[in-house]
């Protein structure tokens, strides 16, 4: 029984490693997103099944809850993953690289114009057995850890407490005005409120 877990458990160890060896910054954003999701998740399950809050106000905050976690995960994995694709392409481009990558370059006449153009690929152009393809990825791999892990926090601690905050009172208006003025809302034969 220990046998088969221990190999699942290497099995999907050795996936992590092969997926993300080479694009650390994929890794941020998945498991980013996965606890953004499970927080969020585990809020709503904790102010449904709270006793001590009246169903009233779990009509209001358990709504509010569940956009509140698709705002921070629909801005976390957007904000981190333009912030990885832009920072990629600004290193396969070579606009940013390594002396190792600029030496290669330097040997290589016909890619010295190239270098910063948006189709220019370092990939494509530096042979897989020499030391400065490794160090390309190395760097590549770095920044955009790094730039994925700046974006985290611009989203985490600036844009998000924004834009849930404004999301956030617009539907408590809109809740209290429905308290307030019942009448100026149409009801279907269910009892449920029409948008």
């Amino acid at each position: 029984m220990f046998k088969g877990l221990e190999n699942l458990i290497q099995k999907r160890l050795e996936w992590v490693y092969k997926t993300f060896t080479n694009d650390t910054s994929k890794m941020l954003i998945i498991t980013g997103t996965l606890g953004w999701i499970l927080s969020s998740a585990a809020q709503v399950v904790g102010i449904y099944r709270n006793s001590e809050i009246s169903d009233e106000k779990k009509s209001f905050l358990v709504p509010q809850e569940i956009m509140d976690g698709a705002i921070n995960a629909l801005a976390f994995i957007g904000i981190t993953t333009i912030a990885k694709k832009g920072i990629a392409k600004m290193a396969s481009t070579g606009k940013t690289t390594t002396l190792s990558v600029r030496n290669f370059l330097n040997k290589h006449p016909e890619y010295k114009n190239q270098v910063g153009k948006y189709d220019f690929d370092l990939e494509k152009v530096l042979p897989k057995d020499i030391f400065a393809y490794e160090s390309f990825n190395s760097h590549k791999n770095f920044i955009t850890t790094m730039g994925t892990l700046g974006a985290s926090v611009l989203s985490c601690n600036i844009v998000t407490p924004l834009v849930r905050n404004a999301t956030a009172s617009k539907v408590q208006k809109r809740y209290i005005d429905i308290k307030n003025n019942p009448s100026a809302y149409q009801y279907n034969s269910s009892g449920n409120m029409r948008v």
